[in-house]
């Protein structure tokens, strides 16, 4: 995928200001990277992260994560990208499906403070790189206001 022509995408998406822009931009991420192979938005609600729209084989049964406990709780309370190349190897990691392999979860912030995320899993090892969290980063930013 050129990340690139995706961005474009992910403002053109944006632009249209349709009423489920995150769950456009969850379908157009899990459809167009081929690594991609959950992808779902957690909105902070009272403390805890709340599972919004999301797109996957199959549905997760964390629906709702404590801020703090396992790599999105974690990143929602520290506020910085989580990538674990092998989740086999992260004693925090809530196993949501046997054949993910790797994960990375994005904060969603406004003005300073994290109001969701973007969370992907993959079900190859290692799979985020540094033009994922260019990327992933980008759109975090530009879907702040839809939260």
């Amino acid at each position: 995928m050129d990340y690139k022509v995706a961005e474009e995408e992910i403002t053109h998406i944006i632009s249209k200001k349709k009423t489920n822009v995150l769950q456009n931009i969850v379908d157009y991420l899990y459809e167009n990277f081929d690594k991609y192979n959950w992808v779902g938005i957690y909105i902070v609600k009272y403390g805890e992260l709340v599972l919004g729209p999301w797109k996957g084989k199959r549905a997760t049964e964390h629906t709702k994560i404590p801020t703090g406990k396992g790599i999105c709780g974690s990143a929602a309370y520290t506020g910085k990208i989580e990538i674990v190349p092998d989740v086999s190897k992260d004693e925090r990691y809530i196993s949501c499906f046997i054949s993910t392999r790797s994960e990375i979860v994005v904060p969603i912030k406004k003005n300073g403070d994290v109001i969701g995320e973007i969370d992907i899993d993959s079900d190859i090892s290692n799979a985020f790189n540094e033009k994922d969290i260019l990327f992933l980063e980008y759109t975090a930013a530009k879907i702040s206001s839809f939260i």
